[in-house]
């Protein structure tokens, strides 16, 4: 990804800021869930083709071992490691069963992402105690 695009997608995240959460929304200032927000993000900055996931439920994660997340996201990135993490880079982390939240890379260790019950909230994921436990990509 440019350097302009890095920051395009960064830019387009952080006018979400304070969108609340809702599933399967993904509007900025209305509602959005943390598989809506980084789809309509990158779409916006142009980094990826309009994206449409369907509809997913709110619990998949628990009882489901599919990959459903990763399989969204190898289609459209390709997986680095953590320590090349850049701006505009996306992160995903196990919750239940699967990789099933998601988050922005704004300046690692900063990343933005929308949290169930906080909305789009900038986040430290290395001291954020929920995402600090759980395994990451």
């Amino acid at each position: 990804m440019s350097a302009a695009m890095r920051e395009a997608v960064v830019a387009e995240a952080m006018s979400w800021l304070r969108t609340p959460y809702h599933h399967g929304a993904g509007l900025k200032g209305i509602g959005t869930d943390c598989a809506r927000f980084p789809l309509a993000v990158y779409a916006e900055a142009g980094a990826i083709p309009p994206t449409d996931v369907g509809v997913y439920a709110r619990d998949w994660h628990l009882h489901h071992g599919e990959e459903l997340y990763l399989g969204w996201l190898n289609r459209l990135a390709t997986e680095i490691e953590r320590d090349a993490l850049a701006p505009g880079d996306f992160v995903v982390w196990r919750f239940g069963r699967t990789f099933s939240h998601g988050a922005i890379v704004v300046d690692p260790p900063l990343v933005i992402h929308a949290y169930i019950g906080v909305g789009v909230t900038l986040d430290d994921m290395d001291g954020h105690s929920e995402l600090l436990t759980r395994p990451a990509r």
